[in-house]
């Protein structure tokens, strides 16, 4: 009884393996397809023809930030940055905004070391 027990556990072992094998063959046919499946033509031809036109649209994006940089720049006011965040749409527009109140802020602290505070009137008068 045994040995029958045994030969039985071989035999649904073997089979389970050669189940898993196939079910593998299979997803890797399947993952082949999917990576080696041609681009439609036509989606190629509309990407060349709209290259153009999205690299014209990124130069002027990029002229607009490098402008945008400049006003940052003369802005001297954290409240007056924060303004601007809150109300700047795109990603890049808030990052640079972000960036020149994280500067603003260094300066701020930069410009408060230097000068030595024994209590709480040393710090006012600084104010």
């Amino acid at each position: 009884e045994a040995t029958l027990d045994l030969a039985e556990r071989r035999r649904i072992r073997s089979a389970i393996r050669e189940l898993q094998r196939q079910e593998l063959e299979r997803d890797e046919e399947t993952l082949a397809s999917k990576r080696f499946r041609p681009e439609r033509s036509s989606h190629r031809q509309d990407n060349k023809e709209n290259w153009p036109q999205s690299q014209r649209l990124e130069e002027e994006q990029q002229a607009a930030l490098a402008a945008l940089s400049e006003q940052l720049e003369a802005i001297t006011s954290v409240e007056e940055l924060t303004k601007l965040l809150r109300a700047a749409g795109e990603y890049e527009e808030r990052k640079l905004i972000r960036a020149a109140i994280r500067k603003l802020r260094a300066e701020e602290i930069e410009g408060e070391a230097p000068f030595p505070c024994s209590g709480g009137e040393a710090l006012e008068s600084v104010r």
